[in-house]
């Protein structure tokens, strides 16, 4: 699947329609909630939860945290909102380059492997004591990073945060309505297999078949 994108990706290059110079990669992350998310057991007494699914806990702007029995779906978009690489993974998996495997993916793909005084990564997520610019030594050497400050119950943000944030969120918009698009229209935001690995398969393909009809919406944009 993944030498598919990468195909696609590249006859959308060929006919001009994905940009390839000075590219910009938003990192993001997506959290999916199993098939069989509930600890039930079956007629013979076996648990019927996705065995390979795990727990995603996420603070919410009320303060409370929220948890979600599934999986995690990453990926790096462009800034035409075209879908580069992806990542899968159980739902505990961190968001941190030092932890996760995904950003060996998306710093290994061909677009990335530029000067750094070109490569620009943007992360999308709060700040906090884990998703800080501090907290990569030395991993995304001459990257920008665009984290937001967050609000919290009795703790609104100040006039310097919120202009900061609007700064920052016109950069980082981009990749929040292609996860919208693969929630609404294509059924991401829960799984339809038991297992990571098909689960991973039907998510790859919604990433191709969005990078299709992507490139054909900026085709017949450009015809008008």
């Amino acid at each position: 699947m993944k030498e598919l994108l990468n195909e696609v990706n590249h006859q959308l290059s060929n006919q001009g329609l994905y940009i390839k110079s000075e590219e910009v990669s938003i990192i993001d992350a997506s959290v999916i909630e199993a098939k069989n998310c509930r600890p039930n057991k079956n007629k013979q007494g076996e648990s019927t939860q996705d065995w390979e699914a795990n727990w995603n806990e996420k603070a919410g702007p009320d303060g409370k945290r929220k948890s979600t029995y599934g999986y995690k779906a990453h990926m790096s978009v462009n800034e035409d909102g075209f879908i580069k690489s992806t990542d899968y993974t159980a739902g505990n998996m961190s968001m941190t380059p030092t932890a996760s495997p995904t950003y060996s993916v998306v710093m290994k793909h061909p677009s990335m492997q530029i000067a750094p005084t070109k490569a620009k990564l943007m992360v999308r997520g709060w700040q906090s004591g884990i998703l800080r610019t501090e907290s990569y030594p030395g991993y995304l050497s001459g990257c920008a990073i665009h984290l937001v400050k967050r609000a919290y119950r009795n703790k609104p943000l100040n006039k310097e945060a919120k202009q900061f944030n609007q700064i920052h969120s016109g950069i980082r918009c981009t990749v929040g309505p292609v996860f919208g698009v693969l929630k609404q229209h294509y059924g991401m935001a829960k799984g339809r297999y038991l297992g990571l690995n098909r689960n991973r398969t039907r998510f790859e393909l919604m990433c191709v078949t969005h990078n299709l009809k992507r490139g054909l919406s900026i085709q017949q944009a450009s015809c008008v």
